[in-house]
């Protein structure tokens, strides 16, 4: 009898034992019958340990999936790392398949691309650095340098990862890589059919393709011969996983590389200032069009100023498009009472609700809950309800009125819900069939819109007066990734909303945003990551005293700790989420490995860590 440790898949247990009367190979994918439980559960055989002294149950089935030794030693570190179970940590990968051994033949690749004599550098640097980070501006030819890399790795007979933040930036970067790779590339995304997954997850391991291309889970697919690691946009937030294991592909991807002696890219034009602190850099910033941009600011609180009409009008009068901006989707953010001065609240959650006029409804973002719009304040019965801060939907609706014979279309999250609502929408926008986009963050993402000479920025101060450390960094970026957007060919303007002209004005130019991080660096030292680690412990639970007694508990026992320090603690800035009460403690240490144990040690039911948090 044979006697191993398996690692329950999504399971928050530790290993457990069971045996078997054949032996199996470690990293083995099995069935195995849990207490209580009739369905069988899956998991991975870990090690093979001697016979222990209590009774143990017999493996079920073995399957003919395994995970390798890498997935093995990095699940270990995201485990650790990341505080979570081994089989919470395994199960975000997708395993080898034994079934699959016919090898197509190598294929050789020419992308026919030219590099200039600074691109040349780039790529050059990037070769010899091995992990390096390509701080390029905006429309300087960076993805010809992807491809360019790709292609030597993919001749070596190796495979590539494109990591991209979002599937939204995944139909125009699909049709630059299958012009060169052709059926050698495919597309990953969560958005993808389970017939098609399987079909990339044969071609992978037959050799038949050998980029992938995708957002986050990309990065956990069976690769047998990884060469490079490409992570666009690499200061996207989008890479850090928001459940559990709570990971930030970026991260993850400069861990794989460098303990694996992979190659690693890391790109972008507002480069984050941990890896513009961490990682070598090399500079890109010739551009091949005229992409100087005129910015002018509005200091009014009218979202639609007589400034930015006038603006909208000229540019579609000279057949161009137009691109808004705005951080909040739907018609207004708040619904404040004019009697008593509260807001509607969802009854689950302690945010206000959002108006989404053409469904008659206030919705919740966070919990999902809607309720009819109300004719008189809930609160105290009397009040007319005023709507504050202005949405997607809103501007939408008002430019309709007064842009009568123009198409004007939003593209924001209830807009666009799968796959397919993105690509038509991205084809009618760059074949000139819509006139003005309305959007969130998603407008920011890397598309490239031939033309497009005016983009709105409304709303950027609520992102830069955020309680948060990376609140200026956040803003910045995202102002730069959007006027990104306009100009790609020949001469564009970005009209911005702001109360904060002098800040925005003089970090604009992509020439000074490196002036910005140094700057940023300098305020950060001794207080925030990357100098420091910083982790985010939140308590939830439906009973608010109970709650609350676990978070003073953990944080008289995480203060006698002299190695880590509790920055703050109290009620999340979302007191109630989906019916329970929040509460959090801030830490933050120089020190990783005492951070690490002090959160390993926290074992409370009611307790969701988060590892070098993004708050």
């Amino acid at each position: 009898m044979f006697y191993y440790e398996i690692a329950l898949l999504k399971s928050p247990l530790n290993n457990l034992t069971y045996k078997s009367e054949n032996e199996i190979e470690i990293g083995t994918k099995v069935a195995v019958k849990l207490q209580r439980r009739k369905v069988l559960s899956l998991g991975i055989v870990i090690k093979k340990v001697e016979e222990p002294k209590f009774k143990c149950v017999e493996i079920s089935e073995v399957t003919n999936e395994y995970y390798d030794k890498k997935m093995l030693e990095v699940s270990h570190f995201v485990s650790q790392y990341y505080v979570c179970s081994l089989g919470e940590a395994l199960s975000v990968y997708i395993p080898f398949s034994s079934d699959i051994t016919d090898l197509k033949q190598e294929k050789s690749f020419n992308c026919e691309i030219n590099l200039s004599n600074e691109q040349t550098k780039a790529f050059d640097f990037l070769n010899e650095k091995k992990q390096a980070l390509l701080f390029a501006n905006t429309g300087s030819g960076k993805t010809e340098i992807y491809i360019k890399i790709i292609e030597k790795h993919l001749n070596e007979n190796k495979q590539a990862i494109l990591l991209m933040p979002e599937i939204s930036l995944t139909p125009q970067m699909q049709k630059r890589l299958e012009k060169v790779f052709d059926s050698s590339v495919a597309i990953w995304h969560s958005k993808i059919t389970k017939k098609k997954k399987q079909e990339i997850l044969q071609g992978l391991q037959d050799g038949s393709i050998k980029l992938i291309a995708g957002a986050r889970s990309a990065l956990f697919l069976p690769y047998s011969n990884l060469g490079v690691i490409v992570v666009d946009e690499e200061h996207d937030e989008s890479y850090k996983s928001d459940s559990k294991p709570r990971f930030h592909t970026k991260d993850l991807s400069i861990y794989i590389a460098k303990k694996f002696d992979i190659q690693l890219v890391l790109g972008s034009a507002t480069v984050s200032t941990s890896s513009f602190y961490k990682i070598p850099f090399i500079r890109l910033s010739q551009t091949y069009h005229d992409t100087s941009k005129k910015y002018s600011f509005d200091n009014t609180d009218d979202s639609l100023s007589v400034k930015v009409l006038n603006q909208i009008s000229k540019t579609l009068e000279s057949k161009n498009q137009v691109i808004i901006f705005l951080p909040t989707r739907a018609n207004f953010k708040y619904q404040i009472c004019t009697t008593c001065g509260k807001s509607v609240e969802c009854p689950y959650c302690s945010v206000s609700m959002s108006l989404h006029k053409n469904d008659l409804a206030l919705k919740c973002h966070y919990c999902g809950y809607a309720q009819q719009i109300p004719e008189f304040c809930p609160s105290c019965n009397t009040g007319i309800i005023k709507n504050l801060r202005v949405g997607t939907a809103q501007i939408e609706e008002e430019l309709n009125e007064i842009f009568k014979d123009k198409v004007i279309k939003r593209f924001d999250r209830d807009k666009v819900k799968t796959n397919k609502q993105l690509k038509t929408i991205l084809n009618e926008f760059n074949k000139g069939e819509i006139d003005i986009l309305v959007g969130t963050q998603m407008l920011s993402k890397g598309h490239d819109y031939h033309n497009v000479k005016l983009a709105v920025v409304l709303g950027i101060d609520s992102l830069l007066n955020m309680n948060s450390y990376k609140a200026r960094e956040r803003a910045l970026s995202l102002l730069i990734q959007i006027s990104g957007r306009s100009g790609r060919k020949g001469q564009g303007e970005v009209i911005i909303q702001t109360k904060n002209e002098e800040f925005f004005e003089h970090y604009l130019n992509e020439s000074n945003y490196e002036e910005f991080l140094e700057t940023e660096l300098e305020f950060r030292e001794d207080l925030y990551p990357p100098y420091l680690k910083m982790a985010k412990v939140v308590f939830a639970h439906t009973n608010g005293l109970k709650v609350k007694d676990e978070l003073d508990k953990y944080v008289s026992f995480l203060k006698q700790n002299k190695d880590i320090e509790v920055v703050g603690f109290g009620q999340c800035a979302i007191f109630k989420m989906a019916n329970k009460y929040r509460y959090e403690i801030i830490l933050r240490s120089s020190n990783v490995k005492a951070l690490l144990t002090s959160l390993h040690s926290i074992t409370s039911p009611m307790a969701s860590i988060d590892m070098d948090t993004i708050y």
